[in-house]
């Protein structure tokens, strides 16, 4: 299953709620643009997300027990305000022999109709959540004033959505999208199910040659980034401790926290949602790659930590309405390569119409459980002497939806 397919799947505890309250936004095109864009994001991956490079690893970073297994994301976009002279757009990434990808990959066009530009695909059974939503926020042992904010979703189902719901107003990344192109190709996409391999690099040149943008070259000095791995121990008084390790070309970290409490019938009824954050900013541009101008901003805001910081501690009030069990997430935010042709003029007065530009962007993410049973201990095996009577086992309800909520509820199946 593709790298992305299987986020998805993992987010499958929270991504009903998110989905109501947050919206990536949509760019609309420059009227200086140059005839071509491109845009590359760069991943680094573990934990839950990278559970495909192996089931015991993964379960193990999945609850926090360690493990060096990690997977690489890659993400390419190209958008030109040309179309193809034939009217079949074509489009290949040329990749240097270490990236383990073949001499190249295609950029697929979509069909009309068949692409749309939304931060996540929803599943086709996809209902609106039940309950309510609890958000919490800040680093510390106590939730701060005017918390939580409660989101009832039968009223915001109804359009009466809370005033001043989210601090701030977020910076509208102005990426390559369908909506903002002509002729637009990418990948992954269904034509290739290449993968990246855990030791694939990026290093060197780098060319993207099709009918319809401009010949776009430029070589790579900065590979993947190393991996973060979350970990989380209990506080007296109910608190969680969330640490992480340094990662080399860290720009800042952003945090965040859902879990949620279920019925006697296995249904998820209010739902916690917390964020490192010292004011109430989740999720949108929060979970993409950040450009380091603008990370340096947030942190002063305090928006995100700064890249000297290792630890942060989740409010007992989380714990207390949500259940000792949560889905933790981590970013670290990298740096960034631009590139171009003609090189913009160093004197600014200097009229510059490039025929492209390129984007080089650079994250590495973690997803765990927080305080998880030490998955370690449990694949190693443990003495039987001291071992419970063994409980009647619940059935699962299928998908790792059922699996999550399990080990939330803590009863198991």
């Amino acid at each position: 299953m593709p790298l992305r397919l299987r986020r998805h799947a993992a987010l499958s505890l929270s991504a009903a709620a998110i989905a109501v309250l947050v919206a990536s936004p949509v760019s609309s095109q420059q009227a200086a643009s140059p005839i071509a864009r491109y845009d590359m994001d760069v991943g680094t991956v573990t934990g839950l997300a990278a559970m495909g490079s192996g089931m015991g690893a993964g379960l193990s970073m999945m609850f926090g027990g360690g493990g060096n297994k990690q997977a690489h994301e890659l993400v390419l976009r190209l958008g030109s305000v040309n179309a193809a002279a034939d009217g079949k757009p074509r489009a290949d990434h040329f990749m240097p022999a270490v990236a383990r990808l073949g001499a190249s990959v295609p950029l697929l066009t979509p069909k009309p109709g068949t692409r749309v530009d939304t931060p996540e695909e929803l599943p086709r059974d996809f209902q609106r959540p039940k309950g309510r939503l609890l958000i919490y926020w800040g680093c510390g042992a106590k939730a701060g004033p005017g918390q939580p904010v409660v989101i009832d979703f039968a009223k915001l189902s109804a359009g009466q959505i809370p005033p001043n719901l989210f601090a701030g107003a977020m910076p509208i990344d102005h990426s390559v999208t369908v909506g903002n192109s002509k002729t637009y190709g990418e990948w992954p996409n269904a034509e290739t199910r290449k993968l990246l391999s855990a030791d694939s690099s990026l290093l060197g040149e780098h060319r993207i040659a099709g009918n319809y943008s401009p010949e776009i070259k430029f070589a790579l000095a900065q590979d993947f980034m190393p991996a973060i791995t979350g970990k989380s121990s209990p506080l007296a008084g109910g608190a969680t401790q969330i640490s992480w390790n340094s990662v080399a070309n860290a720009t800042g970290y952003y945090a965040w926290v859902m879990t949620a409490k279920a019925n006697s019938k296995g249904e998820f009824q209010d739902m916690v949602w917390w964020s490192s954050s010292a004011s109430r900013q989740f999720g949108g541009a929060l979970w993409d790659w950040i450009a380091p101008a603008q990370v340096a901003k947030l942190i002063q805001q305090q928006v995100v930590m700064p890249p000297s910081q290792t630890t942060c501690t989740v409010p007992a009030e989380v714990t207390a309405a949500g259940g000792e069990f949560g889905l933790g997430n981590l970013y670290a935010y990298g740096p960034e390569a631009n590139f171009a042709w003609p090189p913009r003029p160093a004197n600014a007065r200097t009229p510059w119409k490039p025929e492209w530009t390129a984007r080089v962007r650079y994250r590495s993410n973690s997803m765990w459980l927080l305080n998880g049973p030490d998955m370690d201990a449990m694949m190693r095996g443990g003495d039987s002497s001291e071992a419970e009577p063994p409980k009647k086992k619940k059935k699962c309800k299928g998908g790792l939806g059922g699996l999550l909520g399990a080990v939330v509820t803590g009863e198991g199946c």
